[in-house]
């Protein structure tokens, strides 16, 4: 069989029909790429990050990551991972925490594939082509599905979002840290290496 090549616009959305596994699989067998999938089925495409928001990601990463590893109060995920919220949205925060009884009440099946559950915490980190209007939007998605703690970082504005269920958004401009409060308990993220 033949391949080619096509351009595709930065980011791109699709209705496809698709049942989860034909999903999952078409995200197995194309790595290169990054989608998610509202709830009304459509299909998002977006590229690969730059190298700088990569790094900065990793950074986010890095922190969760080593505060997970120094207790078992749940897991860290990064932006690899996909979870199939409530409303039928399959989605891949740039960072994710799922606390451990709700991780070990799992099935190993279930764990194995998208995991079938809004995560407690997740972390967007704004790229220079991302929408902050959408963006704002998974945020508000992930509160209504479950999330305790969110956190939208706009580095280009220099701005941090923090969404919690039933409450404003709250806005800090130029934040140094943030803190896990009782979702994360002891976590504070040293925002230099990611917004700075």
């Amino acid at each position: 069989m033949d391949t080619f090549a096509i351009a595709l616009p930065p980011t791109l959305k699709l209705k496809i029909d698709l049942t989860d596994e034909q999903y999952f699989q078409m995200c197995q067998k194309n790595r290169d790429l990054r989608f998610e999938r509202t709830a009304e089925g459509v299909l998002l495409i977006m590229p690969p990050t730059g190298g700088e928001t990569s790094n900065r990601n990793g950074r986010l990463n890095q922190q969760l990551f080593n505060w997970s590893d120094t207790n078992e109060l749940g897991i860290a995920f990064d932006s690899n991972g996909g979870f199939k919220l409530p409303n039928g949205a399959d989605r891949s925060p740039d960072a994710a925490w799922v606390k451990i009884d709700r991780w070990n009440a799992l099935t190993p099946e279930q764990r194995e594939k998208f995991i079938p559950l809004c995560p407690d915490f997740v972390v967007e980190l704004r790229s220079p082509s991302d929408s902050l209007t959408e963006l704002r939007e998974k945020m508000q998605e992930y509160i209504e599905n479950g999330a305790r703690l969110g956190w939208l970082i706009d580095r280009k504005n220099k701005r941090v979002e923090i969404y919690r269920p039933n409450q404003e958004v709250e806005i800090m401009e130029n934040p140094v840290t943030l803190s896990g409060e009782d979702v994360l308990p002891g976590f504070v993220l040293n925002l230099n290496p990611i917004m700075f």
